[in-house]
């Protein structure tokens, strides 16, 4: 069996985030109903991460084994033949015998937009959180940089998904603005359920004077969830870029 990696960019409004459910469309049904035709038989995907419902993929993941021989690069323009116009299929190629897009992965990255004007855009309706409250940028971004590093998280954790460990690592969060579109990134090399978006949540409660940056350090090590900011909506949510090594980690880059 040939084991293929395949990178996908994908709108993620009509769909209940990437996981297989019984109940809900999703983008890994979506997905390997596709494949199995072209395949020609049943194909079960294993994607790099669960993104939530109404969350976006710029970049994504996601490796799946065959006994077909249709070439690595004829499978894109076979899948979106058949995908929806939501769903691209952008480069594939073979990996190793034992990759696995979620195990292999060594990093991710997340952007999130806050469209921060007192009139809505409709043509970003579904693809920024809209904001029309004043924030002071300069705190948003002092607030950012103390999520760099190695803290435990739980404090910037919805429940819903149990984990070995709360702890993770932080390469990089910062916040850029463009005109009144605020852009939080975030890089770490695993996140919790909700965790760009708590982030976000207490980065606006910094810009909105609610909390002052330098509590932060205090705030991850209480661990308390009430004390951080708020969930924020998942439709200003983006997958972004993805660090694989090898053949992989050059179709992510391209």
């Amino acid at each position: 069996m040939r084991n293929i990696a395949l990178r996908l960019a994908y709108d993620g409004t009509r769909y209940h985030g990437w996981q297989v459910q019984k109940n809900a469309i999703t983008v890994a049904e979506t997905l390997e109903k596709a494949l199995s035709k072209i395949c020609g038989h049943p194909v079960r995907a294993v994607g790099c991460g669960r993104t939530d419902a109404g969350v976006h993929a710029l970049r994504y993941c996601a490796s799946f084994r065959t006994g077909c021989r249709i070439p690595a690069d004829r499978i894109p323009p076979a899948l979106n033949a058949l995908l929806p116009r939501d769903i691209a299929a952008v480069y594939a190629v073979e990996a190793g015998e034992s990759f696995n897009a979620i195990r292999a992965c060594e990093k991710k990255e997340y952007i999130y937009r806050l469209h921060n004007s007192r009139i809505r855009d409709p043509f970003l309706t579904g693809r920024a959180c809209f904001f029309p409250s004043l924030l002071d940028l300069d705190r948003m971004k002092a607030a950012a940089g103390h999520f760099v590093g190695t803290h435990d998280f739980k404090a910037v954790r919805s429940a819903g998904t149990e984990t070995k460990t709360t702890v993770r690592t932080v390469f990089w969060c910062d916040i850029g603005a463009e005109g009144d579109m605020i852009t939080l990134r975030v890089c770490a090399d695993g996140f919790l359920y909700n965790m760009v978006r708590a982030i976000m949540g207490t980065v606006v409660y910094a810009g909105l004077g609610k909390l002052e940056p330098s509590a932060i350090p205090g705030l991850l090590e209480d661990g308390d969830r009430r004390l951080t900011g708020p969930t924020m909506p998942p439709q200003g949510l983006f997958m972004s870029r993805i660090w694989y090594p090898g053949a992989v980690g050059e179709m992510m880059r391209k």
